[in-house]
């Protein structure tokens, strides 16, 4: 049986490794970054000056909703795709406190093999 704490921990790593993974493809990333303007783009828009197709921006476009990066709202027949920064915050503060375990790892073994 898993302790409480536990389940939280695998709970949370349940949550991050699906954007972590989103974030693995270069193409989702060049999205994400053009989508980071702040503003809502369309489908064509987002196509527009790549070797993409609607369909494989729509497919990546998918990948990064699922994983909430990505909010979509209707416009008339138009599809329009934003960056919500939340879950790439919570994923840069998780980033600080690993980086943080490390260096006091590091530290610590440091300390050992100087002594």
């Amino acid at each position: 049986m898993l302790r409480k704490s536990h389940k939280g921990k695998v709970a949370t790593r349940q949550t991050r490794a699906p954007l972590f993974a989103a974030f693995g493809d270069e193409t989702r990333l060049a999205l994400v970054s053009r989508l980071a303007d702040g503003r809502p783009h369309s489908i064509s828009e987002l196509t527009t000056g790549t070797r993409l197709t609607r369909q494989a921006v729509t497919k990546h476009l998918r990948v990064l909703e699922s994983v909430g990066v990505v909010r979509c709202a209707r416009s008339g027949r138009e599809r329009l795709f934003e960056f919500d920064p939340k879950p790439v915050e919570d994923l840069k503060e998780y980033l600080e406190v690993v980086s943080e375990q490390w260096d006091q790892a590091l530290a610590r073994l440091k300390a050992f093999v100087e002594d």
